[in-house]
Formats: structure tokens, C-alpha cells, sequence
């Protein structure tokens, strides 16, 4: 996995075809984007950091968003 801008990872989230689940333990939330039950893109957010991961060539699941 790659980091990825916060807009790329919010185009994926927005997708009608993947799947979301989000887990908070402690400190720690991770948000999890599945596409066809492949993890495909992940937030981790702990304290005040947020990082944006994707797998290698991710930008095939995003969307074309309607202005």
C-alpha cells in the first residue's frame, strides 16, 4: 500500500460499487474501502495524524464525481 491524497481516498469511499466498514480501538480508527471483498483503501487515524493508503494501481476504482 501507497499513500494517497484525502481527496482520492473520499472519491473512492463515495463509490456505489465498494464496501466500508470503519473499527475505533483506543486512540486508533481505521476506515477500510472493499471492492469485491478485496481491501482496496484504508484511513488510519491516530491522535491527530491521518494517513491515506491505497493499493498499487487504485486510481482504476475511482470515479468520475458530478460537479
Amino acid at each position: 500500500m501507497k499513500l494517497i491524497m484525502k481527496t482520492e481516498f473520499d472519491n473512492l469511499r463515495k463509490n456505489p460499487l465498494h464496501g466500508y466498514e470503519s473499527d475505533k480501538n483506543g486512540e486508533k480508527q481505521t476506515v477500510k474501502i472493499y471492492r469485491d471483498s478485496q481491501l482496496i483503501a484504508k484511513k488510519i487515524t491516530l491522535k491527530k495524524s491521518i494517513r491515506y493508503f491505497a493499493i498499487t494501481g487504485y486510481t482504476e476504482f475511482i470515479i468520475e464525481l458530478p460537479e
